[in-house]
């Protein structure tokens, strides 16, 4: 039997759909990182957009840090972002590894003052192997070192640390006193769904 033909048109696919430039948080300039395309703003709230340092603050120096953010606000054409996480490229981490040295993970959560939560990774390169007492004061002193920074920043200032280096280097500061250390990165953040009570 043949179908019935359709009364009226109707928008189809693309020809429905909007486009809609997004853009960073404050804490990185308001910087427009893309577009994205959707039928319904609502639709457009929650997802998740990736970018690099380097084209947030257009120095490709910093191209190995892959930065997240997650649309919370859409107005007219503009959709707003808040930062979620970032994550340094394994080839870059695997570069910064030697032979004959200690890597020293800590996975430490750590809580702004305005209350949020977010769990860091901190890869610790020593300059010669580590015995397993060494390497606990060393995580020791980063999550004390962590925690305290945390304390004294809110959420926005503390992203801004993690990701220029400024926190990387005030823990490498407190490390290198317990065992010689060759370099500090924190490879990666995570901002977790529920805020810390």
């Amino acid at each position: 039997m043949a179908r019935k033909k359709q009364v009226g048109r109707r928008l189809e696919g693309w020809k429905a759909k909007k486009w809609y430039r997004v853009y960073v948080p404050d804490a990185f300039g308001k910087a427009e990182i893309g577009d994205a395309i959707s039928a319904d703003p609502e639709n457009m709230v929650g997802r998740i957009m990736t970018a690099t340092l380097g084209e947030v603050v257009q120095d490709y120096s910093k191209s190995h840090i892959k930065m997240r953010f997650k649309i919370n606000n859409v107005a007219g054409d503009a959709a707003y972002t808040e930062f979620v996480g970032h994550e340094v490229t394994r080839d870059y981490l695997r570069s910064m590894v030697k032979r004959r040295a200690s890597r020293i993970d800590t996975i430490h959560p750590v809580v702004s003052k305005d209350k949020k939560l977010l769990r860091v990774t901190v890869v610790c390169l020593t300059l010669s192997r580590a015995d397993q007492s060494q390497v606990h004061a060393v995580r020791q002193a980063i999550s004390q070192a962590l925690s305290a920074r945390a304390a004294e920043s809110d959420f926005e200032t503390l992203v801004k640390d993690i990701v220029s280096g400024d926190m990387a280097r005030d823990i490498f500061k407190a490390v290198k006193t317990i065992y010689p250390i060759r370099r500090v990165e924190i490879t990666k953040s995570k901002l977790e769904q529920v805020a810390a009570v």
